[in-house]
């Protein structure tokens, strides 16, 4: 079976007696082919002419490949951190754009990175979010096609490795291909590190904490039978996203079409969480599984508030499926009759939920269309974390940085070639990259290997012919108003096998002999010419006795280096 096929098959099949009665758009299928009308209002869900196709398309088109995971230290962001803006595709349900671009951009005090499909479409876009009210000196525009609305679930998922963000993408679980490919786009649009795993996934099927404790249903095991169990489900998002998840139970197809954790459960804070109830189907199996889930996070130390949900004529209404943007929270609202008087009930509770956190809520209307096609208001956005970077001296923030490789221990051979790699991010982007190299176990910086080279991420270096253990590599990030950022290695490189350093070898060539004499006698009497003359040496190695000073006392150690006491 393939993997597209694992999508059809398992348990998110959508059955036609399941679909809202509210109408909804799908992809034409002609000649045996999916075309996406556009601006239409493709459902969350699959259509059915989606699974039409995946019977005679078992393999969903990959541009891209798997990669490994990231290297360093992660954190998956969470969605109440800092946040430098959200994502939006301008696709369908565009009023309620207008209003989560409007408060995102003021009251969230963040960029709305906003998906046009080209110039024309911008101009009317930009013409409604003026009007409407938001700060478009916060609307960034990208210009690239999209399928659907759906970013939540086709949008690349953040992580910081080191202090650089870096996006972490899966495999998109709907046969949309211009939606699936959007995360590379995004990627290279920041300039950000981009990395791929391999799990079938809807990314509104996740929640996580900034405690690196994550959520989802099981619905991700149902996509990825015959494939990935759930232990390698759970340490692939381990390897790369660095958080431990728990699998809930999804809901029935019946409730909710997509079996999204986003539909039911939202986390607020390290130790908050909102999760439906079910005031009118006590009992019912989303009923019970919301209920068993309230208690299993109480378990594990969070303050638990509940919102109302319902299903009605079979749509999902649920009040979870908010958006958190730095301190502004934005709540859906419903106009349907059985829906009106939760709408309160629903924004109390969350006021009280958010107490002490300086949030604030606000609510957004009309979103009975969105529930209709299976989400709400957080399945149309993605997250993109705040830039870490301090304030620089120029204005802006600094670059951050982090260098992956030859970060130490490690044993280097004269003459090969070894890789140098890096990750780097800013607010705006960083323009080049310095690297150094010190021998003196980074007291001192003193040779360039490359400067404002490009910042692609990769520098191959010649080790040089010399001899020390005491090496480090520095990679300096500079943005275009000159503010800087830098890391390096963590311990040190040995470059020739030299462990320890051999006292008295003054011209690096691991040996101490008579051809290191005037190279000692040059760190004696002229320091600056020692350095000029040996770069790639260091000038403590003439500090034979041990006293911190470079001078005549050391003379007699080094004779003795050489001939012996």
């Amino acid at each position: 079976m393939s993997r597209a096929c694992a999508v059809v098959l398992g348990c998110v099949v959508v059955l036609a007696s399941f679909a809202p009665s509210i109408g909804y758009d799908q992809p034409i299928l002609r000649d045996g082919e999916l075309i996406f009308p556009p601006n239409a209002e493709i459902p969350r869900f699959l259509t059915p002419n989606e699974i039409e196709y995946l019977k005679t398309h078992p393999q969903i088109p990959r541009p891209r490949a798997v990669t490994s995971p990231p290297t360093g230290p992660v954190h998956c962001a969470a969605e109440y951190e800092p946040m430098d803006g959200l994502l939006f595709g301008w696709q369908s349900f565009t009023s309620n754009l207008t209003s989560l671009i409007d408060y995102v951009t003021n009251e969230g005090a963040a960029n709305a990175y906003v998906v046009v499909d080209g110039a024309s479409e911008q101009s009317t876009v930009t013409t409604t979010l003026t009007n409407a009210g938001a700060n478009m000196s916060r609307v960034k525009f990208i210009t690239t096609s999209l399928n659907t609305v759906w970013i939540r679930d086709y949008g690349p998922r953040y992580i910081f490795e080191g202090n650089c963000r870096a996006a972490v993408d899966h495999d998109y679980n709907r046969p949309r291909p211009l939606d699936e490919v959007f995360p590379t786009t995004f990627a290279n649009y920041k300039h950000h590190a981009y990395y791929e795993h391999q799990i079938i996934h809807g990314g509104g099927n996740y929640h996580l904490d900034a405690l690196n404790r994550a959520y989802c249903t099981r619905l991700v095991v149902n996509e990825n039978v015959g494939f990935l169990t759930e232990l390698q489900i759970h340490d692939i998002w381990q390897s790369f996203l660095n958080v431990d998840t728990h699998f809930f139970d999804p809901f029935p197809t019946s409730v909710d079409l997509t079996q999204h954790l986003d539909m039911w459960m939202q986390i607020i804070a390290d130790d908050r969480v909102v999760i439906s109830d079910w005031p009118n189907n006590v009992g019912s199996t989303q009923d019970v599984i919301c209920d068993n889930a309230a208690t299993f996070m109480q378990s594990r130390g969070y303050t638990v508030y509940r919102t109302p949900a319902r299903s009605i004529s079979g749509v999902h209404y649920t009040y979870t499926n908010m958006v958190m943007c730095n301190n502004a929270v934005l709540l859906p609202m419903y106009s349907n009759a059985n829906m009106t008087t939760h709408n309160t009930q629903a924004f109390n509770t969350m006021v009280t939920a958010l107490s002490g956190t300086g949030k604030s809520v606000y609510q957004i209307p009309n979103c009975d269309s969105l529930a209709s096609s299976a989400g709400v208001i957080h399945c149309i956005v993605m997250h993109v974390p705040q830039h870490r970077g301090a304030p620089g001296p120029n204005g802006g923030l600094s670059p951050t940085i982090y260098l992956k490789t030859l970060r130490g221990p490690q044993t280097l051979t004269p003459g090969t070639n070894v890789d140098i790699r890096w990750i780097s991010d800013d607010d705006v982007s960083v323009s080049s990259v310095d690297i150094l190299l010190s021998v003196d176990g980074g007291a001192t910086y003193s040779t360039t290997l490359a400067s404002a080279t490009a910042d692609d991420g990769l520098f191959t270096w010649t080790v040089p012919n010399l001899c020390t253990d005491r090496a480090r590599i520095r990679v300096v990030a500079r943005d275009g108003v000159g503010n800087t950022g830098l890391d390096q290695s963590s311990a040190n490189l040995d470059i020739n096998g030299s462990i320890p350093s051999n006292p008295g070898d003054m011209n690096c060539d691991c040996t101490a002999d008579a051809a290191d004499l005037p190279a000692f006698v040059l760190a004696l009497v002229d320091p600056a010419g020692y350095a000029a003359a040996y770069p790639l040496c260091d000038i403590n190695l003439a500090n034979l006795n041990g006293d911190g000073q470079v001078d005549g006392r050391d003379a007699q150690a080094f004779a003795d280096a050489l001939i012996g006491p």
